[in-house]
């Protein structure tokens, strides 16, 4: 039988990588692959091995899991927290606001504004996962979000007139640009990331005011742009989006539970199902009551209710991506490259792709994000995804659960995350003036993450 060149060394690196305590390197069998709903250990490989047998019994009684998460003890065994932290602090948070400023924090009309303001970091931290779970950084998001919205913007101005359509495709073929060129820069030519997205943070910057102008706007009044952070969805419609993702996360969390338990593989008891089926079905319930309460001061004149359409764009998005992620062989090959380069090389991974597309990734959702920039501010200004932007998008990120050693992390972190920073950057004006404050509470709020991120490794390299 043919044996793939570096396949003894790859399974010998998994292994060590699994001694070593890196949470998405683990030890399974075969019965555990196919209850993931893959046929063998093989589909975890490239195409380059269908010459391969399909059964490769001897390497499968090692196994290999890089990729995925799954428990072969109870939940949070060997230092893993997930999103733990994150949701007990966003928890913490909406309670401490909820005391100080109830009346205002909870009324309908700042709820929606604070998730219109979160959207744009959640967009861009879904985008950084793809790079974080590589353990690369990009820092040049934001300004790659205020590119693609200043070429949105000319696009669609009085000197061009684009139709929408191709104004967003330049939009988005804008960010994929950046993304193939900082990913080529970084895994062909093997600069450090840091050093290739610093250098772009700098360059678009000049980029924007070479497009803008020093000091210009580009004012942008296409109603479908314009709508996407300024209209809600009818009350009806609303209440339809809540049942989709109260049974859909009913159904598919179930369905994988009983898969689990049918093959006799560790899963979680039925009963803490049943508690995050009603817990998601309550705060999504609660929320969409709350956003289909009227928030208009004058509704006799003008009546604003309903959920944002932000809220379906960023499900979608968490819903796709996610998918991608873990269940597709691209999600698993970034997954291993994280957790260990060179066993995914030795597999037979094509590393450098790998490294590239997640950089086009990470850069196409930073378009995205300037969409919704151009919607928020209905203009264009070279300071159009700078400032605090890619700090709060890192932050939401690595807050959520996302490592950044690479190697663990998932896009629903970085909703998670963006949702914290949203709630202090919305609760904390509404309890003081002092613009500080709100810096210094992120900023510790952020190194808490990084420092229970840190200490679930040790703790996991210790058991």
């Amino acid at each position: 039988m043919g044996v793939l060149p570096g396949w003894p060394q790859a399974v010998d690196g998994w292994r060590r990588a699994g001694e070593e305590g890196r949470e998405n390197a683990c030890v399974g069998t075969e019965r555990d692959i196919q209850a993931q709903g893959y046929g063998s250990v093989t589909e975890l490989l490239p195409d380059t091995t269908n010459s391969w047998p399909r059964t490769v019994a001897s390497v499968t009684s090692a196994g290999i899991c890089s990729g995925w998460q799954h428990s072969t003890g109870p939940p949070f065994a060997g230092g893993e927290l997930g999103s733990l932290p994150a949701v007990l602090g966003l928890v913490a948070l909406l309670i401490i606001f909820t005391a100080l400023k109830g009346s205002t924090f909870l009324s309908a009309f700042n709820m929606a504004n604070l998730l219109s303001q979160a959207a744009m970091i959640i967009v861009i931290a879904m985008g950084l996962v793809f790079v974080l779970l590589l353990g690369e950084i990009d820092l040049s998001a934001g300004y790659t979000a205020g590119t693609a919205a200043a070429i949105l913007g000319v696009t669609l101005g009085v000197k061009h007139q684009w139709p929408l359509p191709l104004a967003l495709l330049a939009c988005l073929g804008t960010g994929a640009l950046i993304g193939l060129f900082i990913g080529a820069l970084v895994a062909r030519l093997g600069i450090p990331s840091f050093v290739v997205t610093l250098a772009m943070f700098l360059a678009l910057q000049g980029l924007m005011l070479l497009i803008i102008g020093e000091g210009g706007t580009v004012p942008v009044r296409d109603e479908w742009i314009l709508a996407l952070q300024n209209k809600n969805l009818p009350v009806v419609w609303g209440w339809v989006l809540f049942l989709v993702v109260a049974v859909g996360y009913a159904l598919i969390t179930g369905l994988r539970l009983r898969r689990r338990k049918a093959s006799g593989l560790a899963h979680e008891a039925v009963s803490v199902w049943l508690v995050k089926v009603a817990s998601i079905a309550v705060l999504f319930g609660v929320a969409t009551f709350f956003l289909n309460q009227e928030r208009s001061r004058r509704p006799e004149i003008t009546s604003i209710k309903g959920v944002p359409y932000i809220v379906p764009l960023i499900l979608i998005l968490l819903v796709v991506l996610t998918y991608l992620l873990s269940r597709t062989s691209f999600g698993r090959h970034v997954y291993a490259v994280g957790g260990n380069t060179e066993a995914a090389r030795r597999a037979g991974i094509n590393v450098r792709n790998v490294k590239i597309a997640c950089f086009i990734f990470c850069s196409t959702l930073a378009a995205v994000a300037g969409i919704l920039f151009a919607s928020r501010d209905n203009s264009i200004s070279p300071s159009t995804g700078g400032s605090t932007t890619l700090l709060f998008a890192v932050a939401a990120a690595v807050i959520g659960g996302t490592s950044l050693f690479g190697g663990k992390g998932k896009i629903s972190d970085a909703v998670i995350g963006g949702l914290v920073v949203g709630v202090i950057a919305n609760g904390l004006p509404l309890i003081t003036d002092q613009a500080g404050i709100q810096f210094i509470v992120t900023g510790l709020v952020l190194l808490v993450a990084a420092s229970v991120d840190a200490l679930s490794r040790r703790r996991a390299v210790a058991s």
